[in-house]
């Protein structure tokens, strides 16, 4: 199983980095599903996810506290917004499928608000 979770580690780092580059595709889910692959299989690739200068911090946050920045949450939320105006405006999609999207973007963004902030 180590090696399946060091597969699906790397699988989650590199999807991570595309994610940082498209803008559909989020970035840290996948990070935090790396750093979970990492703790089961390589210590090491762990300890660098969560010492990554870039990603480090919010990874970190997550493992120990579950807690999210601030300045993510607003970043997060905003851009959910505007890709749900994107979608409404540019699509103009069947009620159903606008009341499904609307639904899960606001569960989505209710959870991450709900998250505690870090401790300074």
């Amino acid at each position: 199983m180590r090696y399946v979770y060091l597969c699906l580690g790397w699988i989650m780092v590199a999807t991570g980095v595309a994610g940082a580059f498209l803008p559909v595709l989020p970035t840290t889910p996948f990070l935090l599903l790396a750093v979970w692959c990492f703790s089961r299989s390589s210590p090491k690739l762990e300890a660098w996810l969560l010492s990554h200068p870039r990603f480090g911090q919010s990874l970190r946050n997550w493992k120990e506290t579950g807690s999210i920045a601030r300045r993510a949450k607003i970043a997060a939320v905003s851009v959910m917004t505007a890709s749900y105006a994107i979608f409404w405006f540019t699509t103009d999609p069947p009620a159903l499928r606008a009341v499904i999207v609307l639904v899960v973007m606001l569960c989505s963004a209710a959870f991450i608000v709900t998250r505690p902030e870090p401790k300074a």
